[in-house]
This record gives C-alpha cells, sequence and structure tokens, in this order.
C-alpha cells in the first residue's frame, strides 16, 4: 500500500448500522483518518472519487439488478474488499423473502409497487464476488472492524474471533441461560463477537453474528426440542439476522420440510 490508502465505504440493501459503527469509533477514527485517504464514504462525507481503492469496505445485501452490476465495479476498483455486517456476509433479514418470493412484501409495504424493481432473493456480497474478509454481525463490533483496518494497514491477517457465543459467557462468568433457565439460545452455534449481550441480560442468543465454525446445529435442535420447544419456533429462530447463512438455512429448511411431511395433504 502507499503512504496514504484510498479507503472506500460503499451501501448496498441495508439499515447503514455497520457503518455508523465506523463512525462510532470517535478518538480511534480520528486516528485511522490521519492515516488513509477516505474517498467515498457517503454515510459521512460528501467525497466521491473513482477507484482504484486500495480497501473497500462494503455494507448490505444484493437485491436488485444495479446493485449486481455496482459490486462488479466495486470488486474491479478494489485491491482489497471487506464485507461487514449480516447483510453483507450472509443477505440480511431481508433475505426472508427469499422463501417466499418479495411480490408480496412490496404489494405490502409499498403505495405504487409498480415503481419497484427487485430480484427475487437478498443475497451475500461473496454470493457475487470474491470477497478478502468478512465481518460478521447486526451491526458489526466496532473494534472489530478497527484490527481489520489496523491488520490491512500493517500488512497482516486481522484477527478476529472464531469461536462461538457461549465461550463469551464462559469468560465473563455468566450463567448459562439454557442450563440455568431453559432459555432457548443459539450461543453454542453463534460466531462470537457481541459479548455475550443477551444473556448477559438474561435474553437467550438470537444469533447475530451468524454460525460459527463447524456449528453442530443438529444436537442444538435435538437439545431445544427436548425442552419443550416446537420446531416451528426453531425454525423461526434460525430465520432471523443471518436467516440466509448456509448452516442456518439448512437447519432451518430440515425442520421446515418436517413439519410439512407431519401435515396432512389437501
Amino acid at each position: 500500500m502507499s503512504a496514504q490508502p484510498r479507503l472506500a465505504v460503499f451501501k448496498f440493501a441495508s439499515c447503514d448500522g455497520c457503518q455508523l459503527s465506523l463512525l462510532s469509533l470517535e478518538d480511534e477514527l480520528l486516528q485511522l483518518a490521519a492515516r488513509v485517504d477516505v474517498v467515498h464514504f457517503l454515510e459521512a462525507t460528501s467525497r466521491i472519487e473513482p477507484g482504484p481503492y486500495d480497501v473497500a469496505l462494503v455494507e448490505g445485501s444484493i437485491t436488485t439488478a444495479d446493485d449486481e452490476q455496482r459490486i462488479q465495479q466495486v470488486r474491479r476498483d478494489s485491491k482489497f474488499l471487506v464485507t461487514l455486517g449480516a447483510c453483507a456476509t450472509a443477505g440480511g433479514i431481508q433475505a426472508l423473502k427469499n422463501w417466499s418470493g418479495s411480490e408480496a412484501f412490496v404489494n405490502a409495504v409499498y403505495a405504487r409497487p409498480d415503481y419497484i424493481r427487485t430480484l427475487e432473493t437478498s443475497t451475500a456480497i461473496a454470493d457475487h464476488v470474491t470477497v478478502d474478509f468478512e465481518l460478521r454481525g447486526c451491526p458489526i463490533n466496532k473494534y472489530q472492524l478497527l484490527e481489520v483496518l489496523q491488520s490491512l494497514l500493517a500488512g497482516r491477517r486481522p484477527r478476529t474471533p472464531t469461536h462461538c457465543v457461549c465461550v463469551e459467557c464462559k469468560r465473563r462468568g455468566t450463567v448459562c441461560v439454557t442450563v440455568a433457565q431453559g432459555i432457548a439460545c443459539l450461543g453454542p452455534v453463534t460466531q462470537a463477537g457481541c459479548g455475550a449481550l443477551c444473556p448477559t441480560y438474561d435474553r437467550g442468543c438470537y444469533g447475530c453474528y451468524g454460525p460459527s465454525e463447524q456449528p453442530n446445529l443438529v444436537p442444538l435442535t435435538d437439545h431445544l426440542r427436548a425442552g419443550g420447544m416446537r420446531a416451528a419456533a426453531i425454525a423461526t429462530a434460525l430465520r432471523s439476522f443471518n436467516a440466509y447463512a448456509p448452516a442456518f438455512r439448512q437447519e432451518s429448511d430440515r425442520l421446515a420440510a418436517e413439519i410439512a411431511d407431519r401435515e396432512p395433504a389437501p
């Protein structure tokens, strides 16, 4: 990289929360800004410059034909492309339409559905272009983002956690909400990064950071069902922020198929 690397931040289908995580770095952001040339970041500045970029941060999923073309251009222009958050890495909450199609959603939300041009699916950035690094979360952990940027500036691979949320609970001394209270929790199969926020407040993990490495979902599903949770409720829990992440999607589809097999034919 040059002495003043060029940084660009791009938004696709998303809520802007992961971009705000970058802005909320505050003092660290000022130090970072002294080391990089921020040439495209519409959430923070009106400056817009074309590539090439040394680092591109991409938030959001692909939901339109224009998105498909634009992400290809971003990839061509960028030396390193980093995806930010559940939308960019797994399709986001909007990927719920992938099971039912977009027409019903569009008709329910928009006064003039005929103005809307959307794909039938919401997909991750990596489904369209090569991604150099992914940061999970809804939203991302701002300090993990800082680690990624500092690592790229230093020419080394970022070090972010790959263990599950249960490890964070152990480190904090948080009593397991499933064992102690029988609360359904996705912590055993969810990547760490949130600091076990929900279990700390006696809530089960919602899976905001997506599947951990090699998540063992079937035993977790069996455990939750043994505790009285219905298959439909487990499938619903998996179809949330990271619904279309492969591991969560496959298990929720398996449960949905099992439910369908039990229903009588019309």
